[in-house]
């Protein structure tokens, strides 16, 4: 039993050290992806850059969530309402970009998605 463990942990070590050094981190893709990191005098940034597939020009949907009281009954106790609209204005690298506030008050952690066209 001793001797499985280690190998499955063994084995889990050496695949997470041989991500590809081009890979984005964890902190990027599971956390910050999609979200406003800064909201300042200098701008407002996004976690959405060039390994994205952002451009210059995209529209982004600005989301906030915000969580219900009370114990979850089947269905998620979480609510995203869509709060406003940034443009992107300048892809800086892969990470991130600076964007312009279109319509209402984005905050820092407010989540950005791309808009997309309505289906027929």
């Amino acid at each position: 039993m001793l001797r499985r463990t280690m190998l499955a942990s063994l084995a889990a070590a050496a695949l997470i050290t041989s991500v590809n050094a081009h890979a984005q981190g964890i902190g990027h893709t599971f956390f910050m992806r999609g979200s406003i990191v800064a909201n300042d005098s200098s701008g407002t940034v996004v976690c959405i850059g060039r390994a994205d597939g952002a451009e210059v020009g995209q529209t982004l949907d600005v989301y906030r969530v915000t969580q219900r009281p009370g114990p979850s009954k089947g269905a998620s106790n979480f609510r995203r309402d869509l709060v406003g609209h940034v443009q992107i204005e300048h892809v800086f690298d892969d990470h991130f970009a600076h964007v312009r506030v279109l319509d209402g008050r984005p905050k820092k952690h407010d989540i950005v998605e791309l808009r997309r066209p309505a289906r027929d």
